[in-house]
């Protein structure tokens, strides 16, 4: 399986390449050495991550050309947008028109999508989001792994199921021998090109340690690396990013300081916003935004994290429910929808775990209502089901084969690449 197409550089500057995929250019950063035009590159979140020969890249496009062009059919007839104004208000249909047709939105038409319960409209309002989708950011699909390693945590946030004071979890870490050898399954096995370090905010795991597994994985695998091991401080930041990580998956969970005080037992928000400016700063690409279903959130709070998510030049946009008592999955779609609506040329939309837990469908309906990316679970089974953060979690007695297949299929029926492109269209 192969989570990223071969690309050809046409065009270099100091700091970038252009890459042509089927007549398509994209820019990526470029820290190869000794990068020619004319080389075939593999790239991922908007960086060159490896050479790929010649004779092996035109083996996989010859294998991909006729699919891809099959697969942006599909999505063209499902993205099509087709305005049906029965049974919807007036004013919400304009706001929709608007939003199609690129114009920027106040804050009460915004809040006006997210407070429509009318099927016909949030029907007309899924429709437009992935409308905006395809047409910036064509049918390529982010599909990451995500390997948790810890589930330590020094942390006692309120709804986490792997906060410190839960004394009836047991507790695992993986060694670093475990975490290469996962890499390595998931690169040289099952051809992942993005990985997602995870843990609890665990103390065992400190910047340098953290430092020295990445180092050595980023020496044996070409691969994209995110971490998501809670806040590390500017100086914690620089030693991973010198050692290779090169994104951050940190969400902020709620932009209401108040709500996150109460939830996080004291701690403060502008800390953890400090964090994820000090990592864009540094070079990091940025995995963030909130949680869906706290007692008394409303609306407001809820457009407040999606704008929120833009202002911190966010690459992929992570929103998912509070469980066990989860929000309704119409208003998950509803924050997704309006994320796309909010950033349409630029944001990655992920459809989290958490989502796909609350609904079966998650993946489908996220898909057509503006997200474009999806994480699979390829921790080892001996410690998947012990990373525990919300009960009965999807996909934790899942082989990664079986999920390997489950999410091509739902990508192929809807039109959809399980490739990554790049960030930037030329």
């Amino acid at each position: 399986m192969c989570y990223a197409i071969p690309g050809k550089v046409v065009e270099l500057t100091e700091k970038t390449a252009v890459v042509d995929y089927f007549g398509e250019k994209r820019k990526a950063i470029n820290e190869l050495q000794n990068l020619s035009i004319g080389d075939f590159i593999y790239a991922q979140g908007g960086f060159v991550i490896s050479r790929v020969s010649e004779t092996e890249a035109k083996q996989i496009l010859d294998m991909w050309r006729e699919m891809f062009f099959a697969l942006r059919k599909t999505d063209l007839r499902l993205s099509r947008l087709e305005f049906d104004d029965i049974g919807i208000d007036r004013k919400f249909a304009l706001i929709l028109d608007k939003a199609a047709e690129g114009m920027p939105l106040k804050r009460e038409e915004l809040l006006r999508l997210l407070r429509t319960d009318n099927r016909r409209e949030l029907n007309l309002l899924f429709k437009v989001a992935n409308f905006l989708r395809e047409k910036h950011l064509k049918n390529a699909c982010c599909v990451h792994g995500i390997i948790e390693f810890s589930n330590y945590c020094q942390n006692d946030c309120v709804y986490c199921g792997i906060r410190k004071s839960n004394s009836s979890l047991p507790r695992y870490r993986m060694s670093e021998k475990e975490i290469i050898q996962a890499v390595e399954v998931a690169v040289n096995k099952h051809g992942f090109k993005a990985l997602v370090l995870q843990s609890g905010e665990d103390p065992y795991f400190t910047p340098d340690r953290l430092a020295g597994i990445i180092k050595k994985i980023r020496e044996k695998f070409a691969v994209l690396l995110f971490i998501s091991v809670g806040e590390m401080g500017r100086e914690g930041l620089a030693k991973l990013y010198e050692a290779g990580a090169r994104g951050i998956l940190l969400r902020f969970e709620t932009s209401n300081p108040e709500l996150y005080a109460k939830l996080h037992n004291g701690d403060r928000l502008e800390d953890r916003l400090q964090d994820i400016k000090d990592a864009y700063k540094l070079g990091y690409l940025i995995l963030t935004g909130g949680l869906i279903g706290f007692p008394d959130q409303g609306y407001e709070d809820l457009l407040n994290d999606i704008l929120l998510t833009r202002e911190l030049n966010t690459e992929m946009y992570t929103f998912g429910p509070i469980l066990p008592n989860g929000p309704k999955s119409e208003l998950v779609l509803k924050v997704l929808a309006v994320s796309r609506i909010v950033d349409p040329e630029n944001a990655k939309i992920v459809v989290t775990t958490g989502f796909e837990t609350l609904d079966q469908d998650a993946r489908r309906l996220g898909l057509l209502a503006g997200a474009n990316s999806m994480m699979l679970n390829i921790t080892p089974m001996e410690y998947r089901k012990l990373y525990n953060i919300y009960p009965d979690r999807a996909h934790v007695d899942e082989k990664v084969e079986n999920q390997i297949k489950d999410a091509l299929e739902i990508l192929y029926s809807l039109g959809r690449a399980p490739t990554d492109l790049g960030v930037v269209q030329v």
